[in-house]
């Protein structure tokens, strides 16, 4: 298989993939709309019980990895393998921070007697924000496994496209959170 027809059935299944991912997320938001509409009363005092600093930053860290895993993706168009790992590392950097962000949030909530099984609202609100965090734990895997095969020389300016199909997911991740955190800590 030639090149093109590599990238294009790889952008095609990357593309289909990501509108099953859509269909998964999709469906609980619509869930956490409807329970929303019902229960307005256990939603609000929930939301409440959110650390919406550490969600903030959270919001702010993964628009920084979808920065890097661009300019990665720019760099290695260029043929600049170099900073193509450079800003690889920092999205990982970023990525790892967010899930430390998400662990110390966990333990806050778990310390203070709030678990999936409290009420509708943390059931929701732990299924999401879990489910997002194995997805950028995902993510971070196949940025790193990126990261290893261009160290090992494998992408060039002619050759990139695992580089951009991974940035591609990396991006979903960053805007399932986009939606997330208004969503779970903004909208009282």
């Amino acid at each position: 298989m030639d090149p093109a027809t590599a990238r294009e059935a790889a952008t095609l299944g990357i593309w289909t993939f990501l509108a099953t991912e859509v269909l998964l997320f999709g469906g609980l938001f619509t869930s956490y709309i409807i329970y929303r509409i019902k229960y307005p009363r256990i939603f609000y005092e929930g939301h409440l019980k959110l650390d919406h600093v550490l969600g903030a930053i959270n919001t702010v860290v993964l628009i920084g990895s979808s920065l890097t895993v661009a300019l990665g993706i720019a760099a290695i168009r260029k043929g600049k393998v170099g900073l193509l790992r450079l800003y690889l590392s920092l999205t990982l950097l970023l990525a790892g921070t967010f899930l430390g962000v998400k662990y110390v949030e966990y333990t806050e909530k778990f310390s203070h007697g709030l678990y999936p099984d409290t009420d509708i609202f943390f059931s929701l609100y732990f299924m999401l924000t879990g489910l997002h965090g194995l997805h950028v734990l995902a993510g971070m895997v196949v940025l790193g496994a990126v990261l290893f095969l261009a160290g090992r020389g494998r992408y060039s300016e002619s050759y990139h496209t695992p580089v951009e199909i991974s940035g591609l997911y990396w991006h979903f991740v960053d805007l399932v959170w986009i939606y997330l955190f208004p969503l779970l800590y903004l909208l009282g």
